[in-house]
């Protein structure tokens, strides 16, 4: 009798060895798609889960919309304090647009240094040979381009009209070797400070602006502009940002490195400023003070030259 019920359950433990290696083998058939039993245990497993995990959410979504909606009123109240100062800003705007037309209108103005009508063009040719120094564009004297026209691009100045055919034009860049190109430039600060963008420092990659005022500031950071007052360049161009302020050589004026805004190293399409006011021809001759316009504006600037 014992020996029958050791092997009875001997016989038992093998059957659910076998059962139990079947259920593996099933399982591992196809696992694309469970099998009853397991469908039957996810589902169970899974519908306990939602029960605990959607309070959960549901409260944790509370407490972000409560949150969110402390910051909203904080991001509402600096967005009204800055509407209400883009109103002043603009009121004042409005005020000095209508002062400037009135003024205008007494003195009789008509042109300004800094209108100027774009002429888009693209660059075509660039010599290996000059490349920091000139490249050709598809515009020319048929679409109404000149000599000492200026040339920019979005970022800023980058040089002006030297020759021109009936169907192209070629520019000078400011980064150029050639010591007599000089443009009048101001920096911009609470003062107005002249001086001219007279070389480029290969070592640095950077312009250079002489003839400051030694009595001025300037400092590092301040943005340097063209003046308008050589008679090519339109006055308000960007053409840099001061990185280094120092004397000249002889101590009696100061002198400022200045990055170039604009990327001289990748340049395709470009504007030239066609100038509504008068243009002057660029030279004053062997660097005189002659007039240059016809008795009508004297170069005493060098802008260009």
């Amino acid at each position: 009798m014992p020996q029958f019920f050791s092997n009875k359950r001997l016989i038992l433990l093998l059957v659910g060895v076998i059962f139990l290696v079947a259920l593996i083998s099933f399982s591992l058939r196809d696992r694309q798609n469970a099998s009853l039993p397991e469908q039957i245990i996810k589902d169970t497993v899974g519908f306990g889960q939602s029960l605990v995990t959607k309070p959960a959410h549901y409260i944790t979504g509370i407490f972000n919309n409560v949150d969110a909606l402390l910051n909203t009123y904080d991001e509402n109240k600096r967005l009204k304090s800055r509407l209400e100062e883009f109103a002043v800003l603009q009121g004042e705007v409005n005020d000095l647009k209508i002062e400037n037309d009135k003024l205008r209108a007494i003195i009789d103005k008509k042109e300004d240094l800094k209108k100027f009508n774009p002429i888009q063009a693209t660059v075509i040719a660039r010599n290996p040979d000059q490349w920091e120094e000139k490249l050709i564009l598809d515009q020319g004297t048929m679409d109404g381009i000149k000599v000492n026209m200026a040339v920019r691009t979005s970022e800023g100045l980058i040089g002006k009209i030297v020759q021109t055919t009936p169907y192209t034009s070629e520019v000078e860049l400011l980064t150029t070797n050639n010591p007599n190109y000089r443009v009048s430039a101001v920096v911009a600060n609470k003062k107005q400070v002249f001086g001219l963008i007279e070389g480029f420092d290969e070592k640095r990659n950077e312009l250079i602006l002489k003839r400051i005022d030694s009595s001025l500031k300037v400092k590092k950071g301040d943005k340097v502009m063209t003046s308008g007052l050589g008679g090519i360049f339109p006055k308000g161009i960007l053409i840099g940002e001061v990185t280094k302020v120092t004397t000249d050589d002889y101590g009696l004026t100061k002198l400022a490195y200045v990055k170039p805004a604009a990327n001289f190293s990748m340049l395709d399409h470009v504007i030239i400023a066609k100038r509504d006011s008068i243009n002057i021809d660029g030279s004053d001759g062997n660097s005189t003070n002659n007039d240059e316009t016809n008795k009508t504006t004297t170069n005493t600037t060098g802008d260009g030259e």
